[in-house]
């Protein structure tokens, strides 16, 4: 799992990895703020954990993420992202209170005999067997929210993807190292200006953030491709 927050009914967390997403930043930049916070003493050290994430090359890799856990983490949470971006403060706040309420709703089940144990524990490995795919490439196909495809980039200038896409190969936004399919150049997803994700079908998808779809309109403009 990439992202997706680790909880239960008993307590509540969030990632580094998962904050990076919500402000847009890339991760290493968020991690990079949570050390010099630590440094200075705003924060406490939060524990670490690894996740797997999927490259752009389209290989899934271990990364380390920090995770924030409780009150206090809730409250070194917000100071991260203040320090990050402030405008996506109330962002955050909405996230954890989503995970208030889940963790409200949930009702343990307690048996009341041995067999009811035994049925309890099949049911939950049942549950775990059926989410277990959803929970591997949530953050692949399903955590898209914030990205654009190159059809919708295209459709704010009257392009196609087709077309979009061959004036992009000319400002190396794409690796032409990939022949079978497009994966952006490193600079690219650098900049925090697009992400390869994966189709349903397992196809890698190269998506554009809205700081991509700022940077690929003003370069059109600039170069008289786009008024």
């Amino acid at each position: 799992m990439n992202s997706l927050s680790q909880f239960n009914a008993d307590s509540k967390s969030m990632s580094s990895l998962e904050i990076s997403e919500l402000v847009q930043s890339r991760h290493d930049k968020v991690k990079q703020s949570i050390e010099r916070l630590v440094e200075r003493g705003v924060i406490a050290q939060p524990p670490m954990g690894n996740v797997e994430k999927i490259n752009n090359l389209g290989f899934s890799i271990q990364v380390g993420i920090y995770i924030f856990s409780g009150e206090k983490g809730k409250r070194d949470s917000i100071i991260v992202v203040a320090q990050l971006c402030p405008e996506f403060t109330a962002r955050l706040v909405d996230r954890w209170m989503e995970l208030e309420n889940y963790t409200k709703s949930v009702v343990p089940q307690i048996p009341q005999s041995f067999a009811e144990a035994l049925q309890l524990a099949a049911d939950q490995a049942r549950q775990l067997e059926l989410a277990a795919p959803k929970v591997a490439h949530y953050d692949a196909v399903v955590a898209k929210g914030h990205l654009l495809t190159a059809t919708q980039v295209g459709a704010k200038v009257g392009l196609s993807a087709v077309a979009l896409n061959r004036i992009l190969d000319n400002f190396r936004v794409y690796n032409k190292a990939h022949k079978r399919s497009r994966v952006f150049n490193t600079w690219f997803e650098d900049q925090g200006f697009g992400e390869l994700k994966q189709t349903t079908t397992g196809h890698s998808q190269p998506m554009f953030t809205t700081k991509g779809e700022a940077w690929v309109i003003e370069k059109l403009v600039s170069e008289g491709v786009a008024a």
